[in-house]
């Protein structure tokens, strides 16, 4: 399950969004796309955090620049592009899109990614995660719970909860 963590978004109650919203069902289709430098880098590296796997083209290609250009569609520059999808077809599609320059820093979303209840079973995805490209920033411990703050491999946070 993905829960998104809403931080200081107008709109989301007093304490400026400090809310959890979980989706544990759909009511429609929907995907998460990530402005970044580096598609493939990003997808990579959501897939092992996630357990998704990257989009494989259509059935009866062996790439996505086959499809592309059997359709007589331009290919993009590697790196440009890249989506990766939940194996199970229950989570939603997440792609990763080349930013223009400057635009990297306009928009941001945090993914808490529920590692289970146990302290190992946290802190080995905190040590898979940290071996895939991740750095660590903080643990937080509140409530009798714990989680810890990490930073995807171009400074987006997210969360092993």
């Amino acid at each position: 399950m993905i829960v998104i963590r809403g931080v200081g978004v107008p709109g989301r109650g007093a304490s400026g969004g400090d809310e959890e919203i979980a989706f544990p069902a759909m009511a429609g289709p929907f995907q998460i796309t990530f402005d970044c430098a580096d598609a493939d880098r990003m997808a990579e590296f959501w897939s092992i955090a996630l357990g998704y796997r990257i989009e494989p083209p259509p059935t009866g290609y062996l790439s996505w620049g086959d499809y592309l250009r059997s359709h007589q569609l331009p290919v993009p520059p590697a790196g440009s592009i890249s989506a990766i999808v939940d194996p199970d077809q229950v989570g939603p599609r997440i792609v990763f899109l080349r930013a223009s320059d400057g635009s990297l820093a306009s928009s941001r979303v945090h993914l808490d990614i529920r590692a289970g209840t146990s302290e190992g079973a946290k802190t080995a995805k905190v040590a898979e995660l940290i071996d895939a490209g991740a750095t660590q920033v903080r643990r937080v411990d509140e409530d009798g719970d714990w989680w810890v703050v990490l930073l995807d491999p171009e400074g987006n946070e997210f969360c092993v909860t």
